[in-house]
């Protein structure tokens, strides 16, 4: 017969492997395994607002480094490719201050057409036609259109990044 003390030590071990089990999740991200390497094609542009498919681009490349296992490679030597235009850039007055009789908060929306395509294959991972980013920047604190772009285009390329991880 087992003493209590056994069976209360029998008990927390038995507790013990239950939660360093855990329930099967990860911290990693779902990113595809088949893909080792990628290459990212200069977006371009239907908008006349200077430098901003070089910003987006390079926004881009820069989440690819830090959030995923992704390296970067020359088109010739990748196995897959991103590429993509921006569409759009609205801007839009949120609130105005009638004393001034100037915007009190400011809305952009960038639209970007992006599609992630493996070469070896030819099959597309990830396409989205009309893909949608919104910021707002407040001009009366002195933030500028551009410091509300660069914002805009760090979040867009966040999103992308995002949109390349695998379903589940």
């Amino acid at each position: 017969m087992m003493r209590r003390p056994t069976l209360a030590l029998l008990g927390i071990v038995a507790g013990a492997l239950v939660l360093s089990a855990g329930c099967g999740y990860s911290t990693t991200r779902p990113f595809r395994t088949d893909i080792h390497t990628i290459h990212v094609d200069m977006l371009e542009s239907k908008e006349f607002r200077r430098e901003l498919e070089f910003r987006l681009t390079e926004a881009i490349i820069k989440r690819i480094e830090m959030d995923t296992p992704y390296r970067l490679a020359p088109r010739a030597r990748a196995d897959s490719v991103l590429s993509g235009e921006i569409v759009a850039v609205k801007n839009r007055t949120l609130g105005d201050d009638f004393d001034l009789d100037l915007p009190r908060e400011m809305g952009s929306t960038v639209v970007v057409r992006f599609r992630w395509q493996d070469v070896r294959t030819g099959e597309i991972l990830v396409e989205r036609p009309r893909f949608v980013y919104q910021t707002s920047f407040i001009p009366p604190l002195g933030e500028t259109f551009t410091q509300g772009m660069t914002r805009a285009l760090d979040g867009m390329a966040e999103q992308i990044v995002e949109s390349m991880e695998a379903d589940w």
